[in-house]
């Protein structure tokens, strides 16, 4: 694939749970080393399109495409389905998701946690990964707890783990689920500040979240969903500092604060 192709592209996706219509026609461009943040209120259809670029939703119309390979389909409408289990499985090692609630395996250590993906989807070789592991986890900021339980860590510290694991599979690109919303404040800079490092590398990012400092500060590109549509998109300064519509400008005077 050519490199200039974005990473991730979204095209006119639509998307519907029998009659209600959650996405209604959304385009995404992801381009390599740059951030994209989606922000906007409940139910606007933000992680349902980060699920369906992940491919762990099916899209009823739209093209996705990875680094310029477009997404085979079979059948239409709701009997929509990918077409080539290969191909799916390819694009989803390359765009590893973070998740909310952290999904980590309690029955497994951290380090184990981190290293079943590479070594069990992938096929790589342990030791190389458990080198790659460590060295992720020292990443985020808690190598120490290589061994310890999903249950022994703080949900700040799960959820660097969950990271770890995403970076373990050295993905194309990361997509995050709203990665600070189940923590409280202290431990959600924990995280933050993980996030704000690897925008700082240059890491292709989607980012589902809250927290508008958070778009601000990582963002290159903002994207303001409502009711299942694109309702302003742009740079984080002018889509913070000059929205243009009526529905941006109310979301924001009731999100940011003072």
């Amino acid at each position: 694939m050519p490199d200039q192709a974005p990473v991730l592209e979204i095209r006119d996706l639509h998307k519907a749970y029998g009659q209600l219509e959650v996405l209604k026609g959304v385009d995404l461009v992801a381009e390599r080393g740059r951030v994209v943040s989606l922000i906007g209120s409940s139910g606007s259809g933000k992680s349902t399109l980060l699920r369906c670029a992940n491919l762990l939703e099916d899209s009823q119309q739209g093209e996705i495409l990875f680094e310029g390979e477009a997404v085979k389909w079979r059948g239409a409408g709701h009997n929509r389905r990918p077409a080539d289990p290969a191909q799916i499985t390819r694009i989803r090692t390359n765009l590893s998701m973070v998740f909310q609630s952290f999904n980590l395996w309690s029955h497994m250590t951290i380090l184990q946690n981190v290293m079943e993906a590479p070594v069990h989807v992938l096929g790589r070789d342990p030791a190389q990964v458990e080198e790659a592991a460590r060295g992720y986890l020292a990443k985020v900021g808690i190598g120490d707890k290589c061994d310890a339980w999903p249950a022994q860590l703080s949900g700040g510290q799960q959820q660097r783990a969950a990271i770890a694991r995403a970076l373990c599979m050295e993905p194309k690109a990361l997509l995050f689920d709203e990665p600070t919303s189940a923590l409280d404040p202290e431990l959600e800079q924990e995280v933050v500040r993980v996030i704000k490092s690897l925008a700082e590398e240059g890491r292709t990012m989607v980012i589902v979240t809250h927290d508008m400092r958070l778009a601000a500060d990582v963002s290159d590109h903002v994207i303001f969903l409502h009711k299942g549509l694109v309702e302003e998109e742009g740079a984080p300064d002018i889509l913070f500092g000059q929205p243009k519509s009526e529905r941006l400008r109310g979301f924001l005077s009731a999100t940011v604060p003072a």
